[in-house]
């Protein structure tokens, strides 16, 4: 069977299964105490990940969360919040001309998030909640929803059509891994295939599938050294883009550190991808 690749087109940007490989990189969330304080580290960290991906080749979204409603504790770090959190975003998209993804975690957020984000991006856990989807696909804006850790790829199909139902066929899905046995997530790469059968094109969250829910005790683990084996195997079978979480130092980091790449390794791995995807795409039988 023929598969029609879709395109998703983000700011001047294309996003498909076909073309070049894409780069959703960024922190786990805006860190900082006070404005200032957090508009520093997004520039930083916003203006040192563009250049690297600008030597590799790469293009970049610019990836950080304002809020991370889904913390193992009620002690976790969850961010400056909605408000200041977009505001910090506009700085980055407006400073620094990149374009900006982010995560909602309620349909009352959808409105203020598409104002600023160029993606918007629904969390794992969220992915069957409809009114979050929709609400979110009624912006208009491009969305990654990313796959539930307890949903078979088959079943994204049916959460892609919620979206499309709202009249927004602007989406991209994202395998994150699938839960195994308690604490532990495996990747199937099957899933890619699956997932990007009817052409949408498919993300592969490298960092979070490398990830020990609630591994810490009162906060999720991971295992980093897993990250580049994963998101090369991932780019070898065929995605559209690479999303990752990366930090200048991810064992101080407030949350995720585990999962991070420290930016000392992002530019040998990305430079490692480009090269995987290169090939990949430039092959007569690419598989998705």
């Amino acid at each position: 069977m023929t598969i029609v690749p879709r395109t998703v087109a983000i700011g001047s940007l294309s996003v498909g299964n076909h073309l070049p490989l894409v780069l959703l990189a960024g922190p786990c969330v805006l860190e900082g105490s006070t404005f200032h304080e957090l508009r520093e580290f997004a520039l930083a960290t916003a203006s040192t990940i563009r250049d690297i991906a600008r030597r590799v080749g790469m293009p970049l979204i610019y990836k950080a969360s304002f809020d991370k409603a889904n913390r193992t504790s009620a002690t976790g770090y969850r961010g400056p919040g909605l408000e200041e959190g977009l505001r910090i975003l506009e700085v980055v998209k407006q400073e620094l001309a990149l374009p900006v993804v982010t995560d909602i975690h309620a349909p009352e957020q959808a409105q203020a998030i598409a104002e600023v984000a160029d993606i918007m991006q629904t969390p794992a856990f969220l992915c069957r909640q409809t009114d979050l989807i929709q609400a979110a696909a009624r912006t208009g804006r491009p969305l990654n929803i990313k796959k539930g850790q307890f949903l078979a790829p088959q079943d994204m199909a049916r959460v892609v059509s919620k979206a499309e139902a709202a009249g927004n066929d602007r989406v991209m899905v994202c395998e994150r891994g699938y839960a195994f046995g308690y604490g532990d997530l495996v990747v199937d790469m099957r899933s890619l295939v699956i997932m990007g059968s009817n052409g949408t094109p498919v993300v592969f969250d490298a960092t979070h599938s490398v990830q020990r829910p609630g591994g810490l005790g009162g906060s999720s683990g991971g295992e980093r050294r897993f990250v580049a084996p994963l998101a090369r195997a991932a780019v070898a079978v065929g995605v559209a883009a690479i999303f990752l979480e990366t930090h200048p130092d991810p064992d101080q980091a407030p949350c995720d550190g585990p999962n991070m790449v420290p930016f000392a390794s992002l530019e040998a791995l990305l430079a490692q991808l480009k090269r995987l995807d290169d090939e990949q795409k430039n092959a007569s039988d690419h598989s998705l």
